[in-house]
């Protein structure tokens, strides 16, 4: 993440200022906060953000139970949003990404991590083909499968995604995290040489469309 947010600014990130929407226990805002000058992690878990109160205190770190829907931000206050695997939580997602941009200031950018619904495995049962059904039936298998009552997450496919964030500038790394891997960090997914990296190549040359994730940077004008 940090490195492909150095790469997009061309150095350091250190004068910006960070929400993390959906940060959880906090781990990500710790780590992110030693190289900006200030991170905000919002969460509606509220046991998550008692967590990361508990585990992490800096002077420029803060962490409080918010929804994504509703912002507890001013208009233009961050330089840079991160939405790192959430947009599939929540209840509407057009509605997260109009708060994402409101609380971004011109130019500024979102890091969005996204898994596709065409994905082979869903990540968080480990289901094949989970989230490709129709809802009656990932309803059916998730509970067969004894893994949950309902299924509640709702990916959407690589155009899906398009739409979603059309109000934005996309600069697209998905592709270059593949080819990449040394410079953004990515061996311990694509080992180099192996055959998961091949196949990753393979199907960011081939079939874009049919990654189980993609990584963009959307800013916003």
């Amino acid at each position: 993440m940090l490195a492909v947010l150095e790469d997009y600014f061309g150095g350091p990130i250190t004068h910006s200022k960070i929400l993390n929407v959906g940060g959880s226990a906090g781990a990500i805002d710790n780590f992110l906060a030693d190289h900006a000058a200030h991170v905000a992690s919002v969460d509606i878990d509220d046991q998550a953000v008692d967590h990361a109160k508990a585990m992490f205190s800096k002077s420029n770190l803060e962490f409080r139970v918010a929804d994504a829907l509703n912002l507890p931000y001013d208009d233009a206050s961050f330089d840079i949003v991160i939405c790192s695997h959430v947009y599939e939580h929540v209840p509407d997602p057009g509605q997260m990404f109009e708060e994402i941009r409101r609380v971004l200031v011109p130019g500024g950018v979102c890091y969005f991590s996204a898994g596709n619904r065409l994905m082979w495995n869903e990540p968080h049962y480990n289901l094949p083909l989970l989230a490709v059904l129709p809802r009656p039936l990932a309803h059916l298998y998730i509970r067969l499968a004894g893994r949950a009552d309902y299924y509640h997450e709702k990916h959407l496919s690589y155009w899906g995604l398009r739409k979603l964030v059309a109000g934005f500038t996309r600069a697209d790394y998905t592709v270059r995290l593949i080819f990449e891997p040394d410079k953004f960090h990515t061996e311990y997914m694509l080992p180099p040489g192996t055959p998961k990296a091949r196949i990753a190549r393979f199907m960011a040359r081939n079939i874009y469309w049919a990654l189980p994730g993609y990584i963009w940077l959307l800013r916003r004008s």
